[in-house]
């Protein structure tokens, strides 16, 4: 996938692609399954030209899950046929096969299944780090806002390992979701706040991060008395989001937050939530999903499902469905361009 100006849907397309040859420190993937995230849109919509500047063709695509098929001169540590999870610094993963440094990829947990593993660097990495900066504890309780996405309900998690009482704002749908992940659900709107402090019981709030866009919640913050240190703004979470989307291929922060991640996820510390999995011709399909903003958890692409039964001259996953999606009567979903 690649796009050779800023712009929506139609300035993506479809390119053939020759497998790759690695530099001696890089290994080349093939690609099983490949996250999709909002900042990529937003980047690819021209929306983060302050921060980052591309250079066209663009290649979309930071999230991996796959196999090594081939390897550098100088890569000792993998083989050929290891199963591998990581980020492409420069985008790329939406694609058969992805180069990257040796050192952008952990091998992946073997009991974690693709679709988790390609989709969990970005959202875990933000959500992680941001928890972290917090230094949360046994006496503490959150409120996480937009607690039901990608990064939020992650974020959730963590905050509840961590030992602190976690009050999430989401929809309503969302709602028996995060009582599943140990969270107390709170609806959005007129009398969050009311409900905020009720669900709490008296105990103070201590800490607040903002998943949501454009500081909707720096007034809420505010008024439940969240000290400026321990408030996570949206334009810091997003910061924090931008500095992992484009974190070089020697980033050992990063790596090193990856395996720790896939550790939690592994000993089920993490419950990774993936709402939907499209295949990778119904890529455009898929970001108009993530981009309706009411996905809970992550919207993930599978490089070469199986499709088998009634379904085979199309696939769209039950769990990317909604009770108001009109797409039920078996009508093909549209493929992206090619």
């Amino acid at each position: 996938m690649q796009y050779a100006r800023y712009g929506g849907f139609d300035v993506v397309e479809v390119v053939p692609q020759e497998r790759p040859k690695p530099g001696p420190d890089e290994i080349v993937v093939e690609v099983s399954v490949a996250g999709l995230n909002h900042i990529e849109r937003f980047l690819r919509e021209g929306r983060l030209q302050d921060s980052i500047q591309l250079e066209f063709p663009a290649r979309q695509g930071v999230d991996f899950a796959g196999v090594v098929a081939a390897r550098g001169s100088d890569v000792r540590d993998l083989k050929v046929g290891d199963e591998v999870m990581g980020h492409a610094p420069h985008g790329g993963s939406h694609a058969t096969w992805v180069t990257v440094p040796r050192s952008a990829a952990v091998k992946k947990p073997s009991t974690m299944s693709f679709e988790v593993a390609g989709s969990l660097y970005l959202a875990g990495c933000t959500a992680l780090s941001v928890v972290r900066s917090l230094r949360l504890g046994p006496q503490d309780t959150v409120v996480i806002s937009a607690a039901a996405g990608g990064v939020g309900h992650i974020e959730c998690q963590l905050a509840k390992e961590a030992g602190a009482t976690v009050i999430g704002l989401g929809s309503p749908r969302n709602h028996d979701a995060l009582r599943q992940i140990g969270v107390l659900p709170v609806a959005y709107g007129e009398g969050e706040e009311d409900r905020i402090r009720e669900i709490a019981d008296g105990r103070p709030i201590t800490a607040f991060i903002d998943n949501r866009e454009h500081g909707e919640n720096n007034e809420l913050a505010r008024r439940l008395g969240i000290d400026d240190k321990r408030f996570v703004t949206s334009q810091e979470r997003g910061e924090l989001e931008v500095r992992f989307l484009r974190a070089p291929g020697d980033d050992h922060e990063a790596m090193e937050m990856l395996t720790t991640l896939g550790d939690l996820v592994q000993r089920h510390k993490v419950q990774f939530i993936i709402s939907g999995y499209y295949p990778f011709e119904y890529i455009v399909d898929a970001y108009e999903d993530l981009a309706e903003m009411h996905s809970r958890g992550k919207v993930v692409v599978g490089m070469q499902p199986v499709e088998t039964g009634a379904r085979l001259h199309w696939y769209k996953s039950e769990k990317s469905r909604d009770l108001r999606d009109p797409v039920s009567s078996g009508a093909p979903a549209r493929p992206a361009a090619e």
